[in-house]
């Protein structure tokens, strides 16, 4: 009983953590507004900025053929964390990076979670079956949700495929 108790105070917090998470990235939720523009955001604010390729090299301490380097592998997704950072202050930018979950974490937490739950349900209904115990469909739901709030715990959820 004080192990059920235990965790059900561990996911409660996990939960409260993970609603407080929700809640910071849903202002970025809208992703298409974040997509860099063809040629990525430093060629795209030097542009706007009126910079030239070798103004910017200055400020970066680089040639002139490097900002182009830095500019394509940016477009291309293969630029460094560090060298985006050194480009964003040289044109007196900010770099946000951040992972924006395609759905708030709390719905992914139960979508994997009743995936789990249905699957080692079903695996143990068709044993069962098979040694003619067979298990009724109809409390199914109220099974899985027993299963996820008895047996799952938050690090069992992202246990294999």
């Amino acid at each position: 009983m004080k192990r059920v108790a235990e965790r059900k105070m561990k996911n409660d917090t996990l939960k409260r953590a993970r609603n407080r998470l929700d809640e910071r990235l849903g202002v970025l939720r809208a992703t298409d507004r974040f997509r860099p523009p063809p040629k990525g955001w430093i060629r795209a604010l030097r542009d706007a900025l009126g910079m030239t390729g070798a103004q910017l090299g200055s400020r970066l301490g680089v040639r002139p053929q490097t900002v182009d380097t830095i500019e394509k592998s940016e477009a291309s997704g293969t630029i460094q964390l560090n060298t985006l950072r050194r480009a964003a202050e040289a044109l007196d930018c900010t770099l946000v990076y951040a992972l924006v979950p395609n759905t708030s974490l709390e719905a992914a937490v139960n979508v994997r979670a009743r995936k789990i739950a249905i699957r080692e349900l079903q695996r143990v209904a068709h044993t069962m079956r098979l040694e003619a115990q067979g298990t009724d469909d109809v409390n199914m739901e109220a099974r899985i949700e027993a299963y996820i709030r008895d047996v799952l715990s938050g690090r069992d959820l992202w246990n294999g495929p």
